[in-house]
């Protein structure tokens, strides 16, 4: 039973594969539906991730596994602080490998030319700088160990009135050398630069006894979370979070909080509802031009469900076809289009994912078509 079974769907199959081939037009039709989904899905999801990934790059290259914030903090921003006497406490807590703070806030850098314009001023501590610089692509990090130096965004250089290494520019009303560049490090407020922990609360104002956030780095062998709720009852006015609860409260502000959920959401879905009505229509064409055949094989013996695997086999030959087209020419215009301020990012999951989602599509699309089918009488082919 199992043989013939297998036979059957073989058979099937192989008539699937010819009635394609028979009509080429309807088969590039198709797959023209399937690669234009593939390629809005995945260009709205790549745009989404690759801001959320903004919204998260300070979180990403800190190497902190937790993180000690003022109270009501939703989102990395300059403002609030919390007492310098939480990072002792930090750095005392069982299981702490090390703990380092982290100043934020908005600097002015004055143009040579006059006017001026705004930068996200990070201080950190050397001469490990937790917190950053990354992505040094001129100069190094160690730079900043240098008194009264700063890096600098690379890709505004020109925007910040020319930038060269060694440069001076004045910052807050203080003489600063630019020491190096980062790339992409760019939010959705102004870029990011960089300074030593001392020069940058000179430059913000900030009280000796004052700091924005504190990184903690985790002990080998030591738990999260038994760490974060220590920290929380040595620290009882400041919010103490895991790397990853940080993450998702910073992705729930963005959903939330801003219109990108909604806007790369609705562009996606948009693309997948016009994909499925180009299959749909392609495919329920394809089985009317073909009505006869069909016909033919039910006089013959085969049944609705044979007919049904006919359209499976063609579905998933249409989906993994036009995934593999869709996805190769998406990663291309990715790389094409990879700049500082605008980056798609796509991870592998979503491949995945689309590829997975295209066979229901496909699926979805074709069940339309076996309605047709399921009313076909064989006597017809006799008419």
């Amino acid at each position: 039973m199992s043989t013939m079974k297998t036979t059957r769907w073989r058979a099937m199959a192989t008539i699937a594969i010819r009635m394609m081939m028979h009509d080429k037009l309807k088969m590039i039709g198709i797959l023209v539906g399937v690669v234009f989904a593939v390629l809005l899905t995945n260009q709205n999801a790549g745009t989404f991730l690759g801001l959320l990934a903004k919204n998260t790059m300070i979180l990403d290259n800190s190497g902190a596994d937790l993180w000690i914030l003022p109270p009501g903090t939703m989102q990395l921003q300059p403002g609030k602080t919390i007492p310098d006497a939480t990072l002792m406490q930090a750095r005392v807590t069982p299981g702490v490998a090390w703990a380092d703070p982290i100043l934020f806030g908005g600097a002015t850098v004055s143009l040579p030319g006059g006017g001026s314009e705004q930068v996200s001023l990070i201080g950190t501590r050397g001469p490990l700088f937790h917190g950053g610089p990354w992505n040094v692509v001129a100069g190094s990090k160690e730079a900043l160990s240098r008194p009264d130096t700063m890096i600098f965004e690379d890709s505004e250089r020109e925007k910040l009135g020319g930038l060269n290494l060694g440069s001076v520019r004045e910052v807050n009303g203080h003489k600063i050398v630019v020491g190096g560049f980062t790339w992409g490090l760019l939010p959705f407020g102004p870029s990011y630069a960089f300074a030593s922990f001392d020069l940058a609360r000179e430059l913000l104002h900030t009280d000796a006894d004052r700091i924005n956030f504190v990184l903690v780095r985790l002990a080998p062998g030591a738990d999260a979370h038994r760490v974060r709720d220590d920290l929380r009852a040595r620290v009882p006015d400041a919010k103490v979070m895991t790397s990853g609860e940080f993450r998702s409260c910073l992705i729930n502000f963005v959903l939330t909080r801003t219109p990108i959920g909604t806007t790369m959401g609705a562009a996606a879905l948009f693309g997948l509802l016009v994909g499925f009505i180009i299959v749909a229509l392609t495919m329920f064409s394809a089985v009317v031009d073909n009505i006869r055949e069909f016909g033919t094989l039910k006089a013959i013996g085969a049944t609705t469900f044979d007919l049904a695997k006919i359209l499976l086999v063609q579905s998933v030959i249409y989906a993994a076809f036009g995934s593999l087209i869709g996805l190769t020419v998406v990663s291309q215009v990715a790389s094409a289009i990879r700049s500082p301020k605008m980056g798609m990012v796509l991870p592998p999951w979503l491949f995945g994912v689309t590829s997975l989602l295209m066979v229901v599509l496909c699926i979805v699309a074709s069940s339309l078509s076996l309605i047709r089918l399921r009313k076909l009488e064989p006597a017809m082919v006799f008419r």
